[in-house]
């Protein structure tokens, strides 16, 4: 269900070198949540750096909502990076499951599949 890798890069180069292959892949970041300084920032005590990058096709993000308009609660996709025993990873919950879960449009798991191997490969470059 997941995709994780791990990278020898530092938190904040993987953050910087993810959103440049988000936007190589004809991707956008819609947002970014620093949940790591958010949490610290309510005295918590938290350790690892964490943020969440919510990306968005908008051509696929159409395909999906004109199948199943509910499953704007789904999107955007999200891609994180964090740090996990001193150690930077990258990952994803894998669309084709998430959504598969939702719907069993067979069109809809196809448009899954496509945006999959491009999140993927946008991770892979990134680490």
């Amino acid at each position: 269900m997941y995709y994780i890798v791990q990278t020898n890069k530092s938190f904040n180069q993987a953050s910087i070198d993810l959103e440049s292959a988000v936007l190589r892949h004809g991707f956008g970041v819609l947002h970014v949540h620093d949940l790591g300084t958010s949490l610290r920032s309510k005295d918590i005590a938290f350790k690892d750096e964490c943020k969440i990058f919510e990306v968005c096709n908008p051509r696929q993000a159409a395909k999906i909502l004109s199948i199943n308009m509910r499953l704007n609660m789904a999107l955007p996709c999200r891609i994180s990076v964090f740090t996990e025993k001193d150690k930077t990873q990258i990952g994803l919950i894998k669309p084709v499951q998430m959504l598969s879960a939702l719907s069993q449009d067979a069109a809809l798991v196809q448009v899954a599949k496509e945006v999959e191997e491009t999140i993927i490969q946008i991770v892979d470059e990134a680490s």
